[in-house]
């Protein structure tokens, strides 16, 4: 025990600068970086594994009608806690709280893996949505404290790398696990990956923390929960179990609305709030959280619908459908390097927001115009058009954040930040999830009026291979009525694309600092 003891102090004084604030050496930097790489791989490779594997996953735990669950359960817990995380490591230290992180995360995986029923993948999902809401903006804080804003361009382009490798690794992984193995490997992959990462952040994660005593904001984080809750359940059950005008969506409508309320309230006067109320005046901060959100609700909302369109419209199988999102994931990872450099290397950040939505809003045009016979190369040239527009701006929102707020307020506002592109995601899946399955029902009823209720239980399978059991005729007519829903998504998208590019205008550039911003009342390291 000794020898351990020894060992990890050895580690601890070799890679830890006397001063924690000290400028470290990009050898050091870069150590810590792929720590936080493997961490946030998990993360990543979890928004993308999943989507592949959905249909599949549907059909073996018969449950088609809460498949949109299986992914807003873990949006849905990950948004909610992700402003959690981030106050809490202001207060804790961020490298004790991002192990919990993990652990909680690998938890929820391993449960994931194991589930019988679709009731409880989507409880368990929500679990490891709690690990979840952590990693990210964990990384993205944890950088701030050892990376100056004028260089944080420059290393956020590997992070970029970690989003463009998940995004190939997670549909490759997904269609793999699922065509030769079981979708169940999507869950334990995450398991060695986060042993990991558990061990590396252990070992070379060493940052200062504030002595201080704080205290905890249990009331505005249970009304934050509420919130939130009661707004995503209203937009995944409207017009889907319950009607639109009924009183239960009516209610959680208005619930959302006097727990949001009883939130501002309670952030006014609380010691230590979750949504400080000093952030909120600052006018970077305002621009980049609405530009997350809406990014966030159009990125993801979008994304997850590609592969189902392979899946189903164009007969892929699950393996082949992630390869063919390689041009995405090109576009994407090529957007997120070149603005890091460019940003380093200029200082300048703002352009990137307006270029990246432009290109969002063109790609999003294109895809509205999708067929059931369109060529794959056509698909590849509108999926790098998309991935460029995401990744242009990816890391744009959190720079700018952390380059215009004081340091004690690092992982708050980097979690706040994070949360507003989470909570997007969460609501942009619901949504065009449901405009998807809306219309798809419109469209089948206009095609077979006299038995709409038989063919769109076949059509509304998610299954390629149910479609194709169908009369010729009738299987064409299905697709065609897929193809229609599917253009009606990506129509659906232009707005809030539209809305963000013009957020995007108001967003104010700071020169980026040379150094990062001290803070007093520093402690030593972390052990």
């Amino acid at each position: 025990m000794e020898k351990i003891k020894a060992r990890i102090a050895n580690q601890k004084a070799r890679h830890t600068p006397a001063d924690p604030d000290a400028q470290r050496s990009h050898r050091e930097i870069m150590v810590i970086i792929f720590a936080l790489m493997a961490a946030m791989l998990l993360a990543a490779l979890d928004q993308t594994i999943v989507s592949t594997a959905l249909p599949k996953i549907a059909s073996d735990l018969h449950g088609l009608n809460k498949l949109s669950w299986v992914a807003t359960a873990y949006l849905l817990t990950s948004a909610i806690v992700t402003p959690i995380y981030g106050k809490v490591s202001d207060s804790l230290g961020r490298k004790k709280v991002f192990q919990f992180a993990i652990i909680v995360f690998l938890i929820g995986s391993a449960l994931c893996g194991a589930a019988q029923n679709m009731d409880q993948l989507v409880i368990f999902r929500a679990i490891q949505g709690l690990g979840g809401g952590g990693l990210i903006s964990l990384a993205l804080a944890t950088i701030g404290d050892i990376v100056p804003p004028r260089q944080r361009g420059r290393y956020q382009g590997y992070f970029g790398a970690v989003f463009g490798v998940s995004s190939i690794l997670g549909p490759l992984l997904g269609g793999l696990f699922t065509d030769h193995l079981s979708w169940r490997w999507i869950f334990y992959i995450n398991i060695p990956i986060g042993i990991v990462a558990f061990a590396a952040i252990a070992l070379r994660l060493h940052l200062p923390v504030r002595s201080e005593r704080h205290r905890f904001d249990v009331w505005g984080s249970l009304l934050m929960a509420g919130a939130v809750s009661c707004l995503l359940l209203a937009l995944t059950w409207g017009g889907n179990t319950y009607a639109w005008g009924s009183g239960t969506i009516l209610g959680l409508f208005a619930g959302a609305i006097v727990l949001g309320a009883a939130l501002i309230a309670r952030e006014r006067k609380a010691a230590e709030p979750i949504f400080p109320p000093r952030l909120f005046k600052n006018d970077i901060f305002i621009v980049s959280s609405l530009l997350s959100g809406l990014v966030g609700l159009v990125m993801l909302g979008s994304i997850i619908f590609l592969p189902l369109y392979q899946q189903i419209v164009r007969h892929d199988s699950p393996t082949i459908s992630g390869l063919l999102l390689l041009p995405f994931v090109a576009g994407l990872f090529s957007g997120s390097l070149t603005s890091g450099r460019l940003i380093s290397k200029y200082g300048r950040y703002r352009h990137f927001p307006l270029i990246g939505n432009a290109l969002l809003v063109l790609g999003l045009f294109l895809f509205s115009h999708i067929q059931t016979d369109t060529s794959q190369v056509v698909l590849s040239i509108w999926m790098i058009i998309m991935g460029l527009g995401i990744g242009l701006q990816m890391q744009v929102m959190t720079l700018a954040v952390q380059n215009s707020s004081d340091r004690k307020d690092l992982g708050t506002a980097t979690s706040i930040v994070t949360f507003f592109r989470s909570l997007g995601s969460s609501i942009g899946t619901a949504v065009f999830g449901l405009i998807l399955t809306s219309q798809l029902t419109h469209y089948l009823t206009q095609a077979f009026a006299g038995s709409a209720s038989q063919v769109s239980s076949a059509g509304l399978q998610s299954s390629s291979a149910a479609i194709q059991s169908l009369p010729p005729q009738v299987a064409q007519t299905v697709l065609q009525s897929y193809t229609n829903a599917f253009q009606d998504v990506f129509l659906a998208a232009i707005p809030f694309a539209v809305a963000a590019f013009i957020v995007a205008l108001f967003l104010r550039e700071l020169p980026l600092h040379d150094t990062i911003k001290k803070e007093a009342g520093s402690g030593g390291a972390e052990i």
